[in-house]
């Protein structure tokens, strides 16, 4: 490997787990494209995902598979044998209610054991289940996706967590005429009906209707992030889940050796947490604890506490945790002899984790347990249900993806001057619901669903080394010069090096001479560095001399390693506002809308193309 950006790996450094890495078979046509296709065979998996839970059900009854702290803060668990028997109950309700494909349940909650009970009961009875964002109800405030969501998918039957909460998004996208379901608490002039109602009700036909769920019958209705467009609906089938899960299995065997222990916070409304996490519990017989903390100061502390209590077989977060979670376990001893007593492998995903942040864990476990834990990246998305590609092979850095699993096919295609990745396989959905136009949009002639992501190799000379992400096509531009610009790399650079101060990058530049970053600042971490309190506003941390000397450094070492104008930045602007759910320029779970922030913004770019803003900071210095 001639690639200086990577490292090859060695086995011996780290704590020993199965992990497949099956050899591709990999071509290279005339036309510039590429297939690669794994030479493992994709095993056989169930025709349902629920016939997991009725495995374990008589397998481990007493295990649990689902638990989540009560308001005392005692751990509340429901075994797989609890677990089938509300399902069921749950699924006659909802079959008594008449909800069918075309009436589904519409779940509007975070992580909790009525949630998983109800998209549990509804895969019983063969009935689709969506869960929507949270942040679409209490958190926006014109409910402008979530009457997309109610829109496209007609519920029969609505569920949410806290009647209190919910209410005025409930009044604002939900028709009278649909049932509702409330966790707790009542929606002032609705009818409703308490959860613990439908545990109530004695199966009749239930099992009748599992018996009938097939492979293509549709488990959920998966919603996009809506970074660039309103949600679509992902028709999530059986078959892609149980396929799914088999590809994981076959790439991570240890699962088969030990029950998967997890302590997740990741949203259920996301195909990461609520298929790819959950999923892996289920399939395996393992068991799930849902973390109510998340990597924010106020409440990553109730991660902290989850794990000195609870021991993951393998851990999934986003880099901001992990960076947190680094410094935790260099400062406290109970939480590593718990959090590193049995776990396998380290997963990150949704943004690129810093060397810095990656060699500060690595040396943490090194010293508590003698050797490094494997940390995992690959390449999903919400219509692959999610996972296609992992980074299993010999090779370390960042921006490596690796190789498909089995079962995957991956084309590479050459467009607009890069390789877009486009995927095959039975983890691939059959199109977007009720939306024949953009599903035949994202399918190419042979049936690949076409990503938008562009791939490179490692090394095109040895092409089994496996793949590079190389950012989002639709992303990237041209300057006035004719100079293509590359956002992805160039993003994941700033992030990488502007951290922990830098939250997210928004590159501007098209159709200008030169290029510009519109920068969302990490507040609590930038404010620490003013030395400001909490009560310090936005713009007076973004506009402190301690943070914008910090930036400007940050400007040039960026530039240090520019190679030219598609990569060197004329400015950067700190933005002393956050994003906007509502106005599209952030999804719910954190993701950027390029086009969107620049769209909200115009103005602000063209004052500091033109040397009018004050607040700008250049290669010259902060102004």
């Amino acid at each position: 490997m001639n690639n200086p950006a990577f490292q090859t790996l060695v086995a011996s450094d780290f704590r020993p787990v199965k992990i497949g890495y099956p050899p591709p078979e990999i071509a290279h046509d005339a036309q510039g494209v590429w297939r690669i296709k794994p030479l493992e065979q994709l095993e056989a998996y169930p025709e349902r995902l629920t016939d997991r839970l009725v495995s374990g059900a008589e397998a481990f009854p007493e295990r649990c598979l689902m638990a989540k702290r009560d308001a005392r803060g005692e751990w509340v668990r429901i075994s797989y044998r609890d677990m089938l028997a509300r399902a069921r109950r749950i699924g006659q309700w909802l079959l008594d209610q008449g909800l069918s494909v075309e009436r589904p349940l519409l779940i509007l909650s975070g992580n909790d054991l009525e949630h998983i009970q109800l998209m549990l009961g509804a895969m019983y009875a063969g009935i689709p289940y969506s869960s929507v964002s949270p942040a679409y109800s209490v958190v926006a405030t014109d409910y402008a996706k979530l009457r997309h969501i109610v829109e496209t998918v007609t519920p029969g039957a609505v569920y949410a967590a806290d009647g209190a909460a919910f209410a005025r998004a409930i009044e604002g996208a939900v028709d009278e005429s649909v049932s509702l379901i409330l966790g707790q608490g009542q929606v002032p002039g609705r009818n409703s009906v308490p959860f613990a109602t439908l545990l109530d009700t004695q199966p009749t036909r239930v099992d009748a209707a599992h018996a009938a769920v097939g492979p293509d019958t549709i488990a959920k209705f998966l919603f996009t992030s809506g970074s660039t467009k309103l949600p679509k609906a992902v028709v999530t089938t059986h078959r892609m889940l149980c396929a799914n899960q088999q590809m994981l299995l076959q790439t991570f065997p240890f699962f088969a050796d030990e029950p998967p222990v997890l302590v997740d916070w990741l949203p259920w409304n996301h195909t990461f947490g609520g298929s790819h996490n959950v999923g892996i519990a289920l399939y395996n017989g393992g068991s799930f604890y849902i973390d109510e903390g998340q990597p924010t100061p106020r409440r990553f502390g109730e991660t902290l506490r989850n794990l000195r209590e609870i021991s993951p077989t393998v851990y999934f977060n986003v880099p901001k945790a992990w960076e947190d979670l680094t410094v935790a376990l260099e400062q406290d001893a109970q939480l590593r002899e718990v959090f590193f007593a049995r776990v396998k492998l380290f997963f990150f995903a949704g943004a690129g984790l810093s060397q810095a942040a990656w060699d500060r864990l690595d040396r943490v476990t090194e010293a508590h347990c003698g050797h490094r834990i494997r940390m995992m990246v690959g390449l999903g998305m919400t219509e692959t249900s999610p996972s296609c590609l992992f980074s299993t092979g010999s090779v370390m850095g960042a921006g490596y993806v690796g190789l498909p699993a089995p079962g995957c096919e991956v084309k590479l295609v050459p467009v607009d001057g890069k390789l877009e990745g486009r995927m095959r396989g039975p983890h691939v959905m059959p199109g977007y619901w009720r939306n024949p136009e953009q599903t035949r949009a994202v399918f190419d002639e042979e049936g690949y669903f076409c990503t938008g992501d562009a791939l490179k190799f490692v090394d095109e000379a040895h092409p089994a080394l496996g793949l590079v992400f190389d950012g989002r096509i639709a992303e990237d531009f041209k300057l006035s010069s004719g100079t293509f610009v590359s956002v992805g790399p160039l993003r994941a650079r700033v992030i990488t090096s502007g951290a922990p101060y830098v939250q997210d990058v928004v590159v501007a530049g098209m159709n200008r001479d030169d290029i510009g970053l519109l920068i969302f600042g990490r507040v609590a971490e930038c404010r620490q560095l003013a030395g400001l309190d909490e009560d310090a506003d936005l713009l007076a941390v973004m506009t402190h001399p301690a943070v914008r000397a910090y930036f400007a450094d940050l400007l040039g070492r960026i530039n240090q390693t520019a190679t030219g104008s598609a990569n060197r930045v004329a400015w950067l602007r700190l933005l002393e506002t956050l994003p906007s759910i509502d106005h599209g320029e952030v999804t719910d779970k954190g993701s950027i809308n390029q086009r969107a922030v620049l769209g909200r913004r115009a103005e602000l770019v063209d004052s500091l193309y033109a040397g009018q803003d004050p607040f700008v900071i250049t290669p010259a210095g902060a102004r």
